[in-house]
């Protein structure tokens, strides 16, 4: 079994940071996140958690393919365990914004 380019390069990342591949992708998601909200300050939270999304399925479709070729099956429940671990966060603070937004326009008369 021969292992993909993205695949090398997810090791290598794991290796030097001592993290596990399921740390890694909350501080990715929350990186991703953080940053688009401080670079783009009108950009409104949920706008930061669909792009952290669109990249989590992307790196999700990677891992699908490389799946397919080295196992002959999509490990469908590894890829939507991904997804959840790297949107968690962006969620909760997305919701957060929301709320407090929520409690803004509801206290004006």
């Amino acid at each position: 079994m021969d292992t993909s380019t993205a695949q090398s390069i997810k090791l290598a990342i794991v290796s030097a940071t001592g993290l596990s591949k399921d740390a890694l992708h909350i501080y990715v998601g929350m990186a991703v996140y953080l940053t688009l909200i401080a670079v783009t300050r009108r950009l409104r939270p949920y706008i930061g958690w669909l792009v952290v999304f669109i990249i989590a399925c992307a790196g999700e479709w990677v891992d699908r393919r490389d799946d397919i070729e080295s196992l002959g099956y999509w490990r469908w429940q590894a890829s939507a365990h991904d997804i959840l671990n790297t949107l968690f966060w962006p969620t909760a603070l997305t919701l957060l914004w929301l709320l407090k937004c929520r409690k803004k326009t509801s206290v004006r008369p």
